[in-house]
């Protein structure tokens, strides 16, 4: 049970039960599927059952920037799915990622050879294409641009591996940093933000470099077993002949060391994470942007010194998830959160660790832009007597359906 996982922290016990009972609302408002057409109401499914961390503060962003959002990730959904599918042979890949873009444009196109988990939206892509001409010209454009860039870059890489970390930057940015970029425009074209967040794209890079790093970082024992290999040969190859031999257990301190330099090559997006995120006006946007990068660095943190990383899955608690999505609504709440994160990888760093120095360096940099988080006006003592209560109560709560935390938990 998820309120078990969080015995040991009563305020994500509190908003485990908030969400439950209606509390998920206040940041996830409900969608009117009625007054959409039936091809936008199956953009909207696809959209809930592909994506893991992002479906639902898609749908909670505000006006004709929802559906903009939706089909831009759907477009780059299906694109990945290309890029993911290892059953696709090169000489057929590789045009497919470079002439992607045109799709868009070709009612009738759809790709029905794909052996991935995603491939509905590659075999019905025509109702998705279609989604995508009904947008107007300023969210076409954005959402062509960026696809035709990102699948030139995936095809760039499908043969070579990620050798320095340099490419590793080149590589995030093709896959995550140009979706930051284009999601930004799409915010600056809605005009819900100013058009100086569409234009930076540094900063928007670097949203989308600190998202796709965790989740490497994070999935490096799934991407192994999968045949793929995305953590950088300038890293790793500091520490084992070969990138596999990191999850064998006599090879543990060295996996350490390697975990931890790129969890801190990581950590160095930080601070313009900030810096983009007290740019946004928009309540709806801010959310949507916040949230994944809260549980970024919620997941950092979970993986820092992690033996786990190399031996099963590293995920946040639901509870954690479901606190972070309620409490990131505020700049002075996400500085207060990546504070509380950073301090705690800074209690993990060993005095032995080779990258010390550098992982202390980030840390206090980042600290430096947010402020210390206030403490919590709960006492746990208060409700540490209605923790077996909670427990016992828990199971007579509705428990259909999982709310969008389920989506979010480790991203």
């Amino acid at each position: 049970m998820d309120i078990l996982k969080s015995l040991g922290h009563p305020e994500e016990i509190i908003n485990l039960f908030k969400y439950k009972l209606g509390g998920c609302r206040s940041v996830m408002p409900k969608l009117d599927y009625d007054s959409m057409s039936e091809t936008l109401r199956t953009c909207y499914a696809y959209l809930n059952q592909t994506s893991r961390s992002f479906a639902a503060v898609i749908q909670a962003l505000d006006g004709e920037l929802r559906h903009a959002v939706c089909i831009f990730y759907l477009v780059l959904r299906a694109l990945d799915t290309v890029e993911d599918d290892m059953t696709i042979p090169l000489e057929k890949k590789v045009p497919l990622l470079n002439d992607f873009h045109s799709f868009l444009y070709q009612p009738e196109w759809c790709f029905t050879e794909s052996r991935e988990k995603d491939r509905q939206v590659l075999e019905d892509f025509p109702t998705i294409s279609v989604e995508f001409r009904n947008l107007g010209q300023e969210y076409r454009e954005v959402i062509s641009d960026i696809c035709h860039r990102m699948g030139s870059g995936m095809a760039e890489f499908l043969e070579k591996k990620v050798a320095s970390m340099k490419e590793w930057d080149k590589y995030c940015h093709y896959v995550a940093g140009l979706v930051g970029i284009g999601l930004s425009r799409l915010f600056s074209a809605s005009q819900l933000e100013d058009p100086e967040v569409g234009m930076d794209t540094e900063l928007a890079n670097s949203m989308g470099l600190f998202l796709q790093k965790t989740n490497i970082i994070r999935d490096y024992l799934e991407d192994q077993q999968q045949g793929r290999a995305f953590w950088p040969q300038e890293a790793w190859s500091q520490f084992a002949c070969r990138l596999e031999d990191l999850a064998q257990p006599q090879h543990l301190s060295s996996a350490l060391s390697c975990l931890n330099l790129l969890v801190t090559d990581a950590l160095r997006h930080v601070p313009d994470v900030i810096a983009y995120l007290s740019r946004l006006r928009n309540q709806s946007v801010f959310n949507f942007c916040a949230i994944p990068q809260v549980m970024a660095i919620a997941t950092l943190s979970a993986c820092y010194n992690n033996p786990q990383v190399f031996q099963g899955v590293v995920k946040i608690r639901k509870g954690q998830a479901v606190t972070l999505m309620m409490q990131a609504t505020n700049m002075a709440a996400v500085q207060g959160i990546i504070t509380q994160y950073s301090q705690e990888i800074l209690q993990k760093v060993s005095v032995s660790d080779p990258s010390r120095e550098e992982t202390l360096s980030v840390l206090k940099l980042i600290c430096e832009k947010s402020p210390t988080r206030a403490a919590n006006l709960i006492s746990p003592v208060c409700v540490s007597a209605a923790m077996l209560l909670a427990a016992l109560s828990w199971q007579y709560l509705n428990p259909t359906a999982p709310g969008p935390a389920a989506d979010m938990q480790g991203h």
